[in-house]
């Protein structure tokens, strides 16, 4: 475990650009307390809310969380719900705003429902999702094109972080993929992996990998792993099973079985494909291999899994888990 955790010592000050959807996780508050007269329901009174930046976002989060320095390029809109985002990255102290683009559409924004008692854990009642369905300008496609240029001479590796909201688009893919013999460049996308082709590594889950071949037989996940790697043309492929851990497949033809670091039981999953995602770039950035990189990222997602809402799983915490790997087992 020495290994692992000198690569994580190395991840103060790695430079990442972010490209991607930037969303608004709001998280309302509430107790319940009585019965409404209008309909069969429970009234829950408001007690607060929280604002964090969600899906493109929270990959930012986790990579500062983690020690990175990170460059950003994504849309939020002229609305109270961006200008909360954007207070939220200045905040963190290690975010550079420049490639953050304030447009006229909405921020898309998710909002979860928890109720519960003064004493006990909150629930998720329901979430309300408000999707801009709009796409990007060409004004606003512009400046992300150019911000990619810009940032690129800047940056360790890049990060597409695509959640199917209108910032990657075939001329980014294009753009970075041509980059991919100078530098590292991850991809995480839940509806257009197929569009990936030539990335350094990808980090589907299960489902996501499994629906890109979805009028195919593969009889297991060894031969699907294989065949997305090769069919992508990547240099390497991990593939989030849940509670199986993950599955590393890289193009000397390896894989590599990594079970769950920490308990089966979660407590929410909430953005932890994000935490993989950044823990793993960052740990490649340091020159780490594939699969001390995928059990670094292991690791980080033990810890995010086991905290409620968008969270991140920090460098101290991260170090803990390594340290700490199967003392509780003896």
């Amino acid at each position: 475990m020495n290994d692992l955790l000198k690569i994580v010592e190395r991840f103060e000050g790695k430079k990442i650009c972010v490209i991607g959807d930037i969303i608004a996780d709001v998280f309302v508050f509430g107790r319940p307390y009585r019965l409404s007269r209008e309909a069969p329901v429970v009234v829950v009174k408001y007690e607060g809310e929280k604002v964090f930046p969600g899906s493109a976002g929270n990959t930012v989060n986790n990579l500062v969380a983690l020690g990175a320095y990170v460059y950003p390029i994504g849309t939020i809109g002229k609305d109270e719900m961006g200008q909360r985002l954007m207070e939220y990255f200045l905040k963190l102290g290690r975010v550079d705003p420049e490639g953050i683009i304030v447009d006229d559409r909405m921020t898309t924004t998710k909002t979860r429902i928890l109720a519960g008692d003064k004493h006990t854990s909150k629930q998720q009642v329901i979430r309300i999702d408000r999707i801009e369905e709009k796409p990007p300008s060409k004004k606003t496609k512009k400046k992300i094109v150019e911000s990619i240029f810009k940032i690129k001479e800047k940056v360790d590796a890049f990060i597409v972080s695509d959640y199917g909201h209108g910032v990657v688009d075939r001329k980014v893919i294009e753009i970075v993929r041509g980059f991919r013999k100078e530098i590292l460049i991850v991809g995480d996308s839940r509806y257009n992996l197929s569009s990936f082709r030539g990335f350094t590594i990808i980090t589907p889950n299960e489902q996501e990998a499994t629906e890109l071949l979805k009028n195919r037989k593969i009889p297991s996940i060894e031969a699907l792993g294989k065949k997305i790697l090769k069919m992508l043309d990547l240099r390497a492929l991990l593939i989030t099973r849940g509670n199986l851990g993950m599955a590393l497949f890289t193009e000397d033809g390896k894989v590599e079985h990594i079970p769950i670091s920490g308990k089966d039981e979660v407590t929410d999953v909430t953005g932890a494909g994000d935490t993989v995602c950044a823990a793993l770039t960052l740990s490649l950035a340091t020159g780490a291999d594939f699969y001390s990189a995928a059990k670094i990222a292991n690791f980080a997602a033990g810890i995010v899994v086991m905290k409620r809402g968008t969270a991140v799983a920090t460098r101290f915490e991260l170090k803990e888990a390594i340290k700490n790997h199967g003392k509780d087992s003896t």
